[in-house]
């Protein structure tokens, strides 16, 4: 099948793997068939780690990556140059035979005009029968092509890279109807791939070829996928060029927008005028494996070893804290300086045909374990066991351990150990020089004027401007300047989402953060900061990434993305050709409403891209420029148009952002704007609200200069507490990332300066967005108004006239009124006002629409039977109170439904009915590979498991067989 269009709440853009990997190789090189089987062996023991259609026989995709086989393809008369003088690969194509001519032709007109040869096609023998009906439904017509071409391989590599580029992209951009089937898994002279939409057992079985003893190989590297919560294809199917990727990637919004804005600085000597054959680097629609691979291979192409090119996009952590050679942290930093790390638990096994090996992301949260052999065998998977040998062949166990890099090398057959690979990197230019005598620390600037953060009279209507409540002020700035620590608040939100309320809104409150997709251990930012950093830079950002040069250390470092008015005095102040800079006013004005807003915002992108061609290194966008006439932009608004405004006209890269904001008080605000491009960020209100409490000794007695500090790690804490939850080890991953999904704000707004966003819910436009900037301007500048009150909206607890909750004195009083004294009355009007409530609407819920089509009571089940029907969610044991999981228990056993042990197995005791008839038992008893609280007197007190096995599902239903478990429900999860 081929992925849909975006529609309702599916996006392509989020497609995402969790797989098994692996890989069998001949350290030496020796070539034979038994590598190819074996491999398909290590596939197929990974068969647990792959997902399967509704059928039951579609897989959600495998596939094995060889090195070419010559004399299996001379043996089949083809006309093949000597091995290396020729590419060769796959070619999935339409099903209409018009359509495949169309492609066929296409391709041999490239090839020609690429002054490459073309020899021929073969048809693939294949065989159907084996596939599911999903996967036959959408199987490709497969060929395959030869293509040679009298040069060095190297040059032959690059020269099949722009053909198969410029295919993809002609195809791309054509009428076929049918155009999203074609796909070439592979085009090369050193590698081939099979794979599709199999179980691990038919890869073999689909492929005819495999069956050949003259099919051989010294390396086959497998992939296994399970595609999480996202649409298997054919084209998906793993391994792609040079990877096989187990994890996910969970910048991969950042990393293709960062990569597309590099496109306009891109050189190579290489291929001079050729690269813009290459664009867009990142194929469009396609997974996160999928694009990471297309970036390590542009980069290979380019020049750089593979190594090379994964030590860039997937570092290990070079702080501190890690005991690692200084030359090579400097090797890392200063590739950091102008290479994102593509952040996420990661395990990847990679191939070029002659190197073989894999790598782990710093966190090394994909497990990867590694076998050799006395005879030069070679074994990694994603787990121990693919492959078996009797113990007096193994000469080496071991596993990978976090960043660090495993590499064979099959042309001088030897092992290349982590130490010596990277020690070879840190090697191949004087970085640790280049940092030292080209890169600025901020507190290393000297100081000219310190900037005070007393705004003076100006102080009230600041905070009126932007908005600010007694409860920002009292409940989280004083919490962090107080105390380091961002103030804890209960599970859930009670108040009207932004768009629903009717108070004015931050522009920051009609976004959510996102979560990791794919359920991974989650990152513990207090006790494994040794993988993370908020590390940032600022200056020249970057020129061509092709070439290490020493420019590129050409910026300032900041150990946070917090600072001072001083230190923001300090970057307007420095007087260096590296770091010219403009200031940009994020304001407009307020009487000419919407369009008076998109006018300035026009004006403001304009700015910013002459900024950019006036060599100014870095743009401060400020809104301290607001009056009477003149009202803030949101920050958050001007960073992100700003930013894809200067994506779109391929300037980006050459300038980084400065945000000088009243706006920002609490984390989500600041991992907002670095979400959304911003480098740096000075909250001068946040800071003058803090100095005023210092003075004030509401803070005891604490500083202000240690308040500011405390607030400055305070945040610094929140978002490396935010990264963790989506599996981000590091700030620079992090920027521009746009990690958030847009709620309540139209679709066609978010299009244009939030570009990639998610918006499931549309909502207010410009329009809406003036309005309430509006609303709080004309109270900041109100003629006859109290601009030293502020008010305290009742965000956080309940407050006459503040925001709306849905547990108001109210709703609770009659709630506990009814439970205390079994009035079924009184719970009706409980029911009744949080039922009009919701409708107002507050929540979403509320404004459903349902479908009436009313039937006779006759006609339906009693409720006795429809109860026995109802489950509780799968909540822990620790997530709630002992109370209420047994309260539940006891309510589901009453009405005959189920109730659901969650994770963390169950007490004993509640296996035992009490004496007045209730039963605290869960007739749902969860179970996983290692589940703790899992034995038998557990499992025989079972209605329903919900099964976690890491096992094939056959297996589990003719194992379980025991007497004791016969009435038990097994649950395939």
């Amino acid at each position: 099948m081929n992925l849909p269009e975006k529609k309702g709440l599916y996006n392509p853009q989020n497609e995402h793997d969790s797989c098994g990997i692996g890989f069998v190789a001949n350290i030496k090189g020796e070539k034979s068939h038994e590598i190819v089987k074996r491999g398909l062996s290590v596939l197929t023991n990974m068969a647990h780690r792959g997902a399967e259609s509704s059928d039951n026989k579609t897989g959600d995709g495998a596939g094995i990556s060889l090195q070419i086989p010559h004399a299996f393809f001379e043996a089949q008369n083809i006309d093949v140059p000597e091995a290396g003088f020729y590419g060769t690969g796959l070619l999935f194509l339409p099903k209409i035979k018009s359509e495949v001519k169309w492609c066929k032709d296409a391709l041999v007109k490239i090839i020609k005009e690429e002054n490459a040869r073309f020899i021929s096609f073969r048809d693939v023998p294949v065989n159907p029968s084996i596939l599911g009906e999903i996967a036959l439904s959408a199987e490709p017509h497969i060929e395959q092509i030869f293509i040679a071409a009298n040069i060095e391989q190297d040059e032959l590599e690059r020269k099949l890279y722009i053909i198969r580029k410029r295919i993809e992209k002609e195809v791309r951009n054509s009428d076929l109807s049918q155009k999203l089937m074609f796909h070439m898994p592979s085009l090369s002279s050193r590698v081939i791939i099979y794979k599709g939409m199999f179980t691990p057992e038919q890869l073999e079985k689909y492929f005819l070829d495999f069956k050949d003893e003259l099919f051989t190989s010294a390396i086959a590297l497998v992939h296994s996928r399970f595609s999480t919560n996202t649409f298997p294809t054919w084209d998906l199917a793993q391994p792609f060029r040079y990877i096989a990727h187990n994890g996910e990637i969970n910048t991969i919004k950042g990393n293709r927008l960062w990569m597309g804005a590099r496109e306009s600085l891109f050189k190579s000597e290489l291929f001079e005028d050729n690269l813009k054959k290459l664009f867009p680097v990142i194929e469009p629609d396609k997974s996160d494996s999928a694009s990471f691979d297309n970036a390590l291979e542009f980069l290979v192409q380019t020049g750089r070893s593979i190594p090379h090119a994964l030590s860039m996009l997937v570092p290990e952590s070079w702080n501190t804290k890690n005991p690692i050679p200084k030359s090579l942290k400097a090797f890392y930093e200063y590739h950091s300086t102008y290479m994102e790390p593509w952040d996420g638990p990661a395990s990847i096994m990679f191939t070029d045909g002659r190197y073989v090996g894999g790598t782990l992301d710093r966190n090394g949260l994909r497990p990867s374990r590694y076998l050799v052999t006395k005879n030069d065998m070679i074994v990694m998977g994603s787990e121990a066991g693919v492959q078996t040998f009797p113990g007096e062949q193994i000469k080496e166990k071991g596993r990978l351990r976090p960043g660090k890099i495993l590499l064979v090398d099959t042309k001088l057959g030897i092992i290349i150990p982590n130490e010596e690979v990277k020690a070879n990197l840190a090697r191949q230019n004087p970085y640790g020089n280049w940092l030292n005598e080209y890169r600025l620390n901020l507190e290393d600037i000297v100081v000219k004027n310190r900037v005070s953060s007393d705004l003076g009279e100006k102080h009230n209507t600041y905070l009126k401007e932007f908005a600010y409540s007694k409860e920002d002020i009292d409940l989280i700035i004083k919490s962090m300047a107080a105390n380091s620590v961002e103030p804890l608040s209960s599970m859930g939100n009670d108040t009207p989402i932004a768009v629903l309320s009717k108070k004015p809104q931050l522009l920051f409150n009609y976004f959510k953060q996102m979560f990791a997709q794919v359920t991974n251990p989650p990152i513990d930012p207090i006790r494994e900061g040794l993988v993370m950093a908020l590390t940032n830079y600022i200056g020249s950002v970057q020129s061509n990434l092709l070439v290490d040069t020493p420019e590129h250390c050409h910026l300032i470092k900041f150990k946070s993305p917090i600072i001072t008015n001083t230190d923001l005095g300090k970057i307007k102040d420095l007087k260096h050709k590296s770091f010219k800079n403009v200031s940009l006013q994020m304001v407009y004005p307020v009487k000419d409403k919407a369009k008076g807003l998109e006018k300035a915002i026009d004006i403001l992108c304009k700015e910013a891209e002459k900024a950019v061609n006036d060599n100014n290194n870095f743009i401060i966008l400020s809104d301290k420029g607001i009056s009477k006439d003149m009202a803030h932009i949101p920050s958050l608004l001007a960073v992100a148009a700003v930013h894809h405004h200067l994506i779109k006209v391929r300037k980006r890269m050459q300038v980084g952002l400065i945000v000088e904001t009243g706006e920002v008080r609490e984390v989500h605000h600041y991992a907002m704007l670095l979400g959304y491009g911003a480098s740096v960020i000075n909250p001068y209100l946040s800071f003058a609200v803090i100095r005023k409490q210092a003075k004030n000794g509401d803070l005891g007695d604490v500083t202000y200069s240690q308040a500011r500090e405390k607030y400055i790690e305070a945040i610094g804490k929140g978002i490396k507490k935010i990264m963790s939850k989506m599996g981000i080890s590091t700030l620079r991953s992090y920027h521009g990332a746009q990690i958030f999904e847009a709620i309540g704000l139209s679709k066609q707004l978010v299009a244009k300066y939030f570009t990639g966003t998610t918006s499931n819910i549309d909502g207010i436009d410009l329009e809406g967005i003036s309005d309430e900037v509006q609303t709080v301007h004309n109270k900041a500048f109100e003629i006859n108004g109290d601009n030293g009150h502020l008010n305290h909206e009742g965000i956080y607890a309940f407050r006459k006239n503040g925001e709306e909750h849905a547990w108001n004195p109210e709703s609770i009083s009659l709630l506990q009124w009814a439970t205390a004294n079994n009035d079924y009355q009184k719970y009706l009007e409980f029911t009744k006002i949080t039922d009009e409530h919701t409708k107002k609407p507050t929540f979403i819920r509320g404004m459903l629409e349902f479908r009436k089509n009313p039937i006779d009571i006759s006609e339906v089940e009693p409720a006795e039977s429809i109860m026995k029907r109802f489950v509780t969610g799968a909540m822990s044991f620790g997530s709630i109170s002992k109370e209420a999981h047994e309260a539940m228990a006891i309510a589901m056993n009453r009405i005959g439904g189920r109730s659901n042990t969650g994770e963390g197995g169950e007490d004993k005791a509640r296996f035992i009915e009490d004496e007045n008839g209730d039963s605290k038992r869960s007739a749902i008893k969860q179970v996983a590979s290692g589940r703790f609280g899992v034995d038998a007197h557990y499992l025989v007190n079972a209605d329903e498991m919900p099964m976690k096995f890491k096992l094939r599902w056959h297996k589990v239903q003719n194992q379980v067989k025991a007497d004791s478990f016969r009435d038990i429900k097994l649950i395939k999860l």
